[in-house]
C-alpha cells in the first residue's frame, strides 16, 4: 500500500470519527439542556444566592458551545474526507503513470 492510500485511509477513519461526535453527544445534550430547566436540586440555597437564572444561563451557553463545536467538527469532518479522496484519486494517477512508463 503506498503512503498516500495509507494516509488517505487514515482520514477516512478521522473523518468518520469526527462525524460520529455529534450522534455520541445528542442524548447527553439534550439531558444537559432539559435539567438547565430543572435546577431544585439547588433548593433553597440556589435561591438565597441568586444562583439560579446565572447557573441556568450558563448551562445555555454551554449548550450553545457545544453545539457550535459540533458544527466545527462536522465541516472539519468533510474537509478531511475530501481531501482523501483526493490523495486516493492522487495515489491512482502515480500508478496509472507509473503503469504507462512501465509498458
Amino acid at each position: 500500500m503506498s503512503d498516500l492510500k495509507k494516509q488517505a485511509t487514515s482520514m477516512h477513519k478521522a473523518a468518520a470519527g469526527l462525524r460520529a461526535v455529534g450522534h455520541r453527544t445528542a442524548k447527553p445534550l439534550q439531558e444537559f439542556k432539559a435539567q438547565s430547566h430543572d435546577l431544585s436540586a439547588l433548593g433553597a440555597l440556589g435561591s438565597l444566592l441568586s444562583a439560579t437564572s446565572e447557573i441556568r444561563e450558563g448551562m445555555t451557553t454551554l449548550t450553545k458551545l457545544t453545539r457550535q463545536l459540533e458544527e466545527e467538527w462536522e465541516a472539519e469532518a468533510k474537509l478531511i474526507g475530501e481531501v482523501s479522496d483526493a490523495f486516493d484519486l492522487l495515489d491512482v494517477l502515480i500508478a496509472a503513470k507509473a503503469q504507462a512508463e512501465k509498458g
